[in-house]
């Protein structure tokens, strides 16, 4: 099963703000992110053929922006892009950002890959090789440890 131009143009329509978030993690910014997923969805319009429909054309197409965001900043491990990236956080609640930047590194992508990129346990688990539960997993430490540091701030106060 090979995707058509047509399926990839939808996709690129209903979800670039969604890749352009998600990938801006990675990237530090929304300008290279912005290049990242232009490339991405060229390439993914080039080698098109070569999906195979063993997932979703969602996931592939994040795999293929991964890697290019990973090529862009010389092929880094996900934990240290993800501690060098400086991801566009919630401005209107700084309290939040700051405890967002407080996780470890593997968490802060994955709570953003799955909240700012809106993508699904699958979709994470699949563009980070990972397991579905330790997607699960990772999320609920990072809630816990968000949890944690806004009690904290809220007792400080």
């Amino acid at each position: 099963m090979t995707a058509s131009e047509r399926e990839i143009e939808e996709l690129y329509r209903s979800r670039y703000s969604a890749f352009r978030g998600g990938v801006a993690t990675l990237t530090g910014s929304y300008e290279s992110a912005r290049d990242v997923v232009q490339e991405a969805f060229a390439q993914a319009l080039r080698d098109r053929r070569q999906f195979r429909g063993d997932g979703s054309l969602e996931g592939w197409i994040w795999r293929i922006a991964f890697r290019t965001a990973l090529r862009s900043r010389g092929e880094p491990t996900v934990e240290e892009v993800a501690e060098a990236s400086s991801p566009p956080l919630p401005e209107r609640d700084p309290e939040l950002a700051d405890a967002i930047r407080s996780l470890p590194p593997r968490r802060r992508l994955v709570l953003f890959l799955r909240y700012f990129a809106d993508l699904s346990y699958a979709e994470i688990a699949s563009l980070l090789e990972i397991s579905e539960g330790t997607v699960a997993a990772t999320l609920a430490h990072a809630h816990a440890d968000l949890q944690t540091e806004l009690s904290e701030k809220e007792a400080a106060r």
